[in-house]
């Protein structure tokens, strides 16, 4: 009920009045029964387009940090979290990366629609980057197609580092659904986990057009906060599920 206040009675009509948001590809979304959408991450605002932009209802999986703020700022922050429909998870890595895989897959097992930022955490600059391999065991685990979408000028609209959104047109396109079925009970298989991830950036960079780089988001921010220059390493694979709810 909270849900669909937000969506259709507080925040959707205000958001689409002044944004005036556009989508492409939205039939792409099963009508029924769960689904991966998989998402290229280029501001905080993503998670706020795309559920105004589809009939169905979704989930997404947040940093637990956005519902544990103190203050004025902390209350509005969890209250539109909630109201938005993301549920908060541990990224701490171990055991709180199985308790963000077990919670996906509740979200799955009911029949709804997870969201998912296969990065792990927003383009710094616009660019795509490697994904993580949790969302492949996720999709191949629950048995569900994953969907790609590409978020159009959000970034532009609110930089990383801004608090207040520039009014800019922004905009959601929604490809046709990929099937892993072929992979079935493969989904311990780390390289069955890193090509099945492939599979879902390039079908993100083919739909989207981004610029592409075969390392990892967190790594560049990590060297760029440290001053270090010249190409990231893309470090050690890991099936990091906690790295998908991205900040």
């Amino acid at each position: 009920m909270f849900y669909w206040l937000m969506k259709y009675i507080v925040i959707g009509p205000l958001v689409k009045a002044i944004f005036r948001p556009w989508v492409i590809g939205a039939g792409n979304i099963p009508q029924t029964g769960p689904a991966i959408l998989a998402s290229n991450h280029l501001s905080v605002s993503d998670s706020v387009f795309l559920p105004l932009m589809i009939e169905r209802p979704m989930t997404f999986l947040a940093k637990a940090e956005y519902f544990t703020g103190k203050g004025l700022k902390g209350w509005a922050t969890k209250w539109f979290m909630r109201g938005t429909g993301q549920i908060p998870i541990d990224r701490s890595g171990g055991s709180a990366s199985e308790a963000a895989l077990n919670t996906a897959l509740q979200v799955l097992g009911r029949g709804d629609l997870l969201g998912i930022y296969p990065e792990g955490t927003r383009s710094p600059d616009g660019i795509l980057y490697r994904g993580r391999t949790g969302i492949a065991r996720m999709a191949l685990e629950a048995k569900v197609p994953v969907v790609p979408v590409v978020m159009i000028d959000t970034d532009t609209m609110m930089p990383i580092g801004t608090s207040l959104p520039r009014v800019v047109r922004v905009g959601v396109v929604i490809g046709e659904p990929l099937d892993f079925s072929r992979y079935a009970g493969m989904e311990n298989d780390r390289y069955i986990l890193r090509s099945v991830t492939d599979e879902i950036m390039v079908a993100l960079q083919r739909l989207g057009q981004q610029q592409y780089r075969d390392v990892y988001a967190s790594s560049v921010k990590q060297q760029r906060q440290a001053g270090v220059s010249g190409a990231a390493s893309t470090g050690g694979e890991a099936t990091d599920t906690a790295t998908i709810a991205a900040d």
